[in-house]
């Protein structure tokens, strides 16, 4: 079924003009006139202040030129394309009425902007008529419509604070008949200069590997059909100027904010015009609109950025000024999962919880098979009871026990995912979607009311602190699935408002925008080896802030890949994230204790800066060395981690810089070592007190040892 929304009133008509809106070193301008559709005019690297004539010239000078075999009149390329326009690019409404109707002409009927304030937020009555606007972000919605084809469309378009851009647009059948809508996309120009594409892919256990190409004419498309966003989601679809990096390179990408099926795609035309655009990727008959019904589309979001460092910056300065943001210190966290697995034993999982506490954790998870029948993973999912034979006085006596303990207590659901062998499916085996998974149709309004009854009762009766959330959907109902999974976790956080939620979906399938609405920390892969774990969390930072991954120390010898890596590398991995373990410590020695303890204690001196600090990532020549960190904002202090992953073929790497430091402020520099397994303890090439202008660092760098393998080795920088 269609979503629904109520019309809404715009507070102004269409009058020619250009829009401007500034943010965050971004400029964003706008060409709203002769009632046609926005479209982008400039999207990238500030332009300072312009007047009316220097804009209308802009907008002048950026018409392409009309070549041979091609339309009459140069092609106008709106936020939503428009096939009758001239473009023959994607479209961006693609749809029909029994195979009518499927080249709507829009005609704009009401603009209105509105100019946000120095917070980011709109200004008190900024209703206002087009025409040329600058100020601090602001959002510009057009409404359009095309009598004959019965079609309404609303575009909406907004730069916020971060210099992020986003937009998204809904359709309305403003007809008899029903109307089948295929495609709703929105899609950004991108400049020819920008010539190859970088985008990530993976799989399970290995999610978020980059791969680079070039953009040649056609399309690049990255389609999601496994009814999540899925372990080999492009996360963001960049296309920059050719060799750009980490730390400089023109780049522009987009992400489609939405945990369902969706698409991400880069194209350049023969003309040489190139869009980067996304859109949710419904499935055949997913959405007909009956006569008055409305379909809206995701937000899309834009990231433009002098390298990719740049353009992550404003992902997370964005997603960190949100009301929703988590503000509290991100709690030090154990999961019982790898220590035990199915076998859940009162006495083990107290002995897991006091040795934790000891150690300074400050949130203790208890994982899969705490319900009915759940003593493997073909039985019990559905059946959100308290397994009675395992827990006979209920999760009361662990609970209380983790609380004595000074720790939060959490638990882990999978709300969407039904076992046959439950009593849930025998019971209502019209509730499960027959596909390569068995998956609870939450779109039921009973299924749902079933699932929500169950998790607040639970919820209630232990109060936890945290919940752990896992699903998939791979129907044909991918899109009532995912609103319904949204509207479950929103209804969940309005009944506990200090519940907080981790998005797990095997894994780290579910990253993304859409779902941080209702989230406050993604599980990033169901591989804690650090040694993946190290290019999975530079890659996933490209999205998210280290505060919103969850990163955990692993076992000794991994589970997922045999390895085996000493305390110091697994900790000072997860050091950057949203620090965790999950490791069973009744099995960990006291020297191993005792080291884990002292990068506890680091992470919790240190979290301030590395949850709130600006991403820094440098680009490395050698494949086996990484240097990442994160700056102060006000570039008085700074963490750097220089991290070995296996042997060079040279004997040295070469200096190791400090970049985006205040290049005339002195710092100290001091590496960092925390136990007694660190392969470097104690740092004999370390001598004395050293201090450097930021200039220096930045730009020579300091000479480090060649390291062991699988190594990393903290340095802290402080003004002084």
């Amino acid at each position: 079924m269609p979503t629904q929304t109520a019309a809404t009133t715009t507070t102004s008509s269409p009058t020619p003009g250009i829009v401007h809106l500034t943010a965050g070193g971004v400029s964003l301008v706008l060409d709203c006139r002769d009632a046609a559709l926005p479209a982008i005019v400039h999207w990238g690297a500030g332009l300072g202040a312009l007047d009316e004539d220097a804009l209308v010239a802009l907008a002048a000078a950026s018409v392409p030129p009309v070549a041979q075999n091609e339309p009459d009149v140069p092609v106008r390329l709106a936020v939503l394309p428009e096939p009758h326009r001239g473009w023959s690019g994607r479209p961006g409404l693609a749809g029909h009425r029994d195979g009518r109707d499927w080249s709507p002409a829009f005609t704009v009927t009401a603009l209105d902007v509105r100019l946000h304030g120095d917070d980011g937020r709109d200004d008190a009555g900024t209703g206002t008529s087009a025409g040329t606007h600058t100020g601090t972000g602001g959002t510009v919605t057009a409404d359009a419509e095309d009598r004959t084809a019965g079609l309404a469309v609303r575009v909406t378009v907004e730069l916020l604070a971060s210099g992020l851009v986003r937009a998204r647009a809904a359709v309305t059948n403003t007809a008899a008949g029903t109307y089948t809508v295929d495609d709703l996309t929105v899609a950004f120009p991108v400049p020819s200069r920008a010539r190859e594409v970088l985008d990530l892919a993976g799989r399970w256990g290995k999610e978020r590997t980059p791969q680079r190409r070039e953009l040649v004419v056609g399309t690049h498309e990255r389609d999601s059909r496994k009814g999540r966003t899925g372990p080999d989601a492009a996360t963001v679809l960049s296309v920059g100027v050719p060799g750009f990096g980490f730390a400089s390179g023109e780049v522009w990408g987009v992400h489609t904010a939405w945990s369902g099926n969706h698409r991400h795609y880069a194209e350049r035309l023969s003309t040489g015009r190139q869009v980067a655009g996304g859109s949710e990727l419904l499935l055949p008959g997913e959405v007909r609109l009956g006569t008055g019904e409305t379909y809206e589309g995701p937000w899309v979001y834009a990231a433009y950025g002098d390298g990719l460092d740049d353009q992550a910056r404003r992902f997370h300065r964005w997603l960190r000024s949100r009301p929703q943001h988590p503000t509290s210190p991100r709690p030090v966290t154990i999961n019982v999962w790898e220590a035990v697995y199915f076998d859940h034993d009162l006495a083990k999982l107290t002995e897991l919880a006091e040795r934790a506490a000891r150690l300074g954790v400050e949130r203790y998870v208890l994982d899969d098979g705490w319900f009915r029948h759940r003593r493997d993973d073909h039985a019990g999912l559905g059946d959100w009871y308290v397994d009675e034979g395992v827990w006979p006085d209920g999760l009361g006596p662990i609970v209380d026990r983790v609380r004595a303990l000074g720790m939060q207590f959490g638990l882990w659901f999978e709300p969407e995912m039904v076992n046959e062998d439950s009593d849930l499916a025998r019971a209502h085996p019209e509730w499960i979607m027959q596909a390569d998974q068995q998956v609870l149709n939450l779109a039921i309004p009973e299924a749902f009311a079933h699932v929500l009854d169950r998790m607040t009762a639970i919820i209630g009766e232990y109060g936890t602190a945290s919940t752990t959330s896992s699903g998939t959907t791979t129907v044909t109902a991918v899109h009532e699935q995912t609103l319904a999974a949204y509207r479950l976790m929103a209804t969940l956080k309005e009944r506990f408002p200090a519940l907080e939620i981790e998005a797990c979906a095997s894994g780290g399938a579910r990253v993304d925008l859409g779902v941080l609405e209702h989230t406050d920390r993604v599980w990033v892969s169901d591989d804690i080896d650090p040694l993946e774990r190290q290019q999975m969390h530079r890659w996933t930072q490209q999205l998210l802030p280290p505060e919103l991954l969850g990163a955990h120390v692993a076992s000794g010898t991994s589970h997922s890949t045999g390895r085996h890596h000493d305390v110091s590398f697994r900790a000072g991995t997860a050091l950057i994230g949203h620090f965790g373990i999950e490791w069973d410590l009744t099995q960990a020695t006291p020297t191993e204790e005792s080291t884990l303890a002292d990068w506890i204690a680091l992470h919790q001196e240190w979290r301030g800066l590395l949850h709130g600090g600006d991403l820094v990532r440098n680009d490395e020549v050698d494949p086996t060395r990484l240097v990442h960190g994160v700056v102060a904002p006000d570039r008085r202090d700074a963490l750097f981690f220089l991290v070995s992953t296996g042997r060079s073929e040279v004997s040295g790497t070469g200096p190791m810089r400090f970049r985006d430091l205040d290049p005339g402020v002195t710092y100290r520099v001091d590496p960092v070592f925390r136990g007694p397994d660190h392969l470097l303890n104690p740092p004999s090439w370390w001598a004395g007190e050293r201090r450097f202008p930021g200039r220096v660092l930045g730009t020579v760098g300091l000479e480090v040892p060649l390291l062991p393998a699988d190594c990393v080795v903290p340095f802290r920088v402080t003004a002084v």
